[in-house]
């Protein structure tokens, strides 16, 4: 079987001390490629350092995200329009709009999040979104955007069947994570009435790790176990999860 892991920081901080042993026991796992979203112009450099160090495994996208966003976002913005002119990435992302922590530059949020949008319609991207206590905006904004032109993923979903079918209705597949595994995580009741064409395997390590590894660093050798999570949930085989979430990561980041 092959796995991705469509959504991992693998090139965070806390994976700094132990990297080739996570990238091996990722492989061993049979994880083949890690699709690593950007934050903002601190971790373009130790995203890309991934890249070199494993090229065959890590791809990086380039966006901002959201939680980056302040007065000054358009210098950030211009980074991210800099480096897509530049070369290729997999994807615009992850960018979107952020209300848990605060709502001060939710205009600039907003702001950000549209121009984004434009760089992957230019550069014919996908685009993979972060939403956080904000979903009626963020939908709400990609679907006053939807087109043939726009695609890509909606990372870390966690709603409802009404939202999942939104999301899907726009063009877009659901990322599903650890949160899959946890007791009162809900997915339960959304995932029976999704099709698996729609379904991405993601991580967002090294945060959300999967029961029975919860608390603890998550990392990309543990996208199995959501796997299997979704399998016994939707009462199909291993086999079919892996080979169609596979695909459909494949189908989205087409230039990787």
């Amino acid at each position: 079987m092959n796995y991705t892991d469509s959504h991992s920081h693998i090139y965070a901080k806390e994976f700094k001390d132990d990297i080739q042993g996570v990238i091996d026991r990722c492989l061993e796992h049979n994880v083949s490629k890690i699709w690593m979203p950007n934050i903002d112009h601190t971790s373009i450099d130790g995203m890309l350092e991934m890249e070199v160090k494993f090229p065959e495994t890590c791809i990086p996208m380039m966006g901002l995200h959201p939680c980056s966003v302040n007065k000054n976002f358009d210098r950030e913005l211009y980074i991210v329009e800099e480096w897509l002119e530049k070369r290729t990435f997999a994807a615009v992302g992850e960018i979107g709009l952020d209300l848990y922590w605060e709502t001060t530059f939710i205009d600039q949020q907003k702001e950000a999040f549209k121009v984004q949008i434009g760089f992957a319609k230019r550069h014919s991207l996908p685009i993979v979104i972060h939403n956080r206590n904000a979903f009626e905006e963020t939908i709400s904004m990609v679907e006053k955007e939807f087109d043939e032109k726009i695609t890509g993923i909606f990372h870390c979903f966690t709603g409802t069947l009404n939202e999942a079918k939104r999301i899907i209705d726009a063009g877009f597949y659901l990322g599903i994570g650890g949160v899959v595994t946890f007791k009162n995580g809900g997915l339960d009741k959304v995932l029976p009435e999704i099709n698996l064409e729609k379904i991405v395997l993601e991580t967002d390590s090294p945060y959300l790790a999967p029961v029975p590894h919860r608390g603890k660093r998550n990392e990309s050798s543990f996208i199995p176990i959501i796997a299997k999570k979704i399998a016994d949930i939707k009462k199909v085989s291993l086999e079919e999860v892996a080979e169609i979430t596979t695909e459909n990561a494949f189908n989205i980041f087409k230039n990787f």
